[in-house]
């Protein structure tokens, strides 16, 4: 739970963390370390050679003047603030201004649990800083606050630092997360949990198929929204699909099983596979219509607009000054001036006003021919990794929705080494740039992002592994990857 920012006010430190040895005698205070002494006389002040109009101490809490006046401080002062959550703690020096002095930046370095390090400042605050399950203690040296933090037992560490300007800040991240864990399925299948770093630690869940062993098809269907087990009870795991319209379940996108198209393109990118080969990238087709005469035109298709353009997804067709023939099936039942609302069911002709092809009452057949001819392809974008580069472009395919693109938000993907390897992933909220660098990192060959957000879920086994399941836990969806181990 994060606690938000909160102030370490200043407070006098304890002689022992400046290692000062401290000896009561007499109504007199005295404080000793390697040839260095200083006394406070009660009802008197401090004796000579100090001011004796300083601070008093406050029982063997001695005041930073104090500590400033004998030469046990030198270093420039900086003030603490902090922040903690169940698996980070974040402290924030503001650092004086016109200080010279550069604190190395750390990039994400491991630490046993115990981390130490000697901050170039005098933090005083330190001592203030209670955060829930870490342990924090500083001891004090002329030109250095030594540092220690003790996180809680049986985590993955790792922290890093960075320094701010306007104004100069330095920013202290220690991590103590849940430990990354991997398990086998069955042969050849095996479930792991790990972090990526964007560089905020996301917890990353998947599911490895190794080349050969794994058969996958696409599951669902068309306008029915289930929880992905009921698509598939004997799946080994489950992944969800491609993007659809939430209020009709109308898939958007190409979707091929078997060699029969469900869905026609609508211009983003698609996983397409057979048999033990999968790659991903931009369906390439070709669309037309043919007439009552026998005549076929060629035509674009959703998104892929021409002078004639079919469109196959409910919603807002055509363009004004256009009109539109309405098909159920392969007849034309009406023709309405554009912009027109499809409805579920129905396909589209769009054309300019003065010209039409058919008439209402007349057939008007789709045709479709997809390269490459493949068994399976299910479109969903975009595209992360291809040939082991990272190809993400948000604005290389059509989101007029630009949260599939932008948005911080759990993540689903598909992956495949060049050696034919298969993973199922699914992410913490994150980005998809975020994503695309991780996956690369990685070193996959290839990747594409599926549905994310709520939709985002991975099912091993019949049991969902994200915890929240995109945040909404299981929610049904029109299309998925089942995957099978092959006999």
């Amino acid at each position: 739970m994060c606690l938000g920012f909160a102030s370490a006010q200043a407070q006098p430190l304890p002689a022992h963390r400046l290692g000062l040895e401290v000896v009561q005698e007499n109504g007199a205070i005295t404080f000793r370390k390697n040839g260095l002494e200083f006394t406070y006389v009660e009802g008197i002040g401090w004796a000579p050679p100090l001011d004796a109009t300083l601070p008093p101490p406050q029982g063997t809490l001695l005041p930073a003047a104090v500590l400033r006046a004998v030469g046990l401080v030198t270093a420039p002062e900086a003030r603490v603030r902090f922040s903690a959550e169940t698996s980070r703690l974040r402290l924030v020096l503001d650092l004086p201004e016109g200080d010279g002095v550069q604190p190395a930046p750390t990039d994400l370095a491991p630490y046993p649990g115990r981390l130490e390090l000697s901050l170039p400042y005098f933090v005083p605050g330190l001592e203030g800083l209670r955060p829930a399950g870490v342990a924090v203690a500083a001891r004090y040296e002329a030109q250095s606050t030594l540092l220690a933090l003790q996180a809680p037992p049986g985590r993955l560490y790792r922290y890093r630092s960075f320094l701010l300007d306007n104004p100069r800040r330095y920013v202290l991240d220690v991590y103590y997360l849940e430990p990354e864990r991997e398990e086998a399925v069955e042969p050849g299948f095996r479930y792991r949990e790990l972090w990526a770093w964007t560089p905020e630690p996301v917890r990353m869940y998947w599911l490895e198929a190794q080349p050969g062993r794994w058969r996958m098809e696409p599951v669902g269907r068309p306008g029915e929204r289930r929880v992905l087990p009921e698509m598939a009870p004997g799946a080994l795991a489950l992944l969800n699909g491609g993007y659809f319209d939430g209020r009709t379940g109308t898939p958007i996108g190409l979707w091929v099983r078997g060699g029969v198209p469900l869905s026609f393109p609508f211009g983003r990118s698609a996983l397409f596979w057979q048999d033990d080969t999968v790659f991903a990238g931009l369906p390439r087709f070709n669309a037309s219509v043919q007439l009552a005469d026998g005549r076929t035109l060629r035509v674009g298709l959703n998104l892929a607009r021409a002078r004639y353009t079919v469109h196959t997804l409910p919603g807002p067709v055509g363009r004004a000054g256009e009109h539109v023939h309405l098909v159920q099936g392969e007849q034309i039942i009406a023709t309405h001036p554009a912009p027109y609302e499809l409805p579920e069911g129905f396909w589209a002709l769009s054309f300019p006003a003065e010209e039409p092809l058919a008439r209402t009452g007349e057939t008007l057949r789709l045709l479709v021919g997809l390269e490459p001819p493949v068994s399976h392809a299910l479109e969903a974008g975009p595209l992360l990794i291809q040939s082991g580069a990272n190809v993400f472009s948000p604005n290389a395919e059509p989101f007029r929705d630009r949260a599939p693109v932008e948005a911080l938000a759990a993540q689903s993907a598909v992956a495949w080494t060049q050696e034919g390897a298969l993973y199922f992933i699914v992410t913490e909220p994150m980005r998809p740039e975020a994503l695309a660098r991780t996956l690369q990192a990685l070193g996959f060959w290839g990747a594409i992002r599926m549905d994310g957000g709520g939709s985002a879920q991975l099912w091993v086994r019949g049991q969902l592994k994200n915890p929240n399941g995109g945040l909404l836990g299981a929610r049904p969806v029109v299309s998925g990857l089942a995957l099978y181990p092959k006999p």
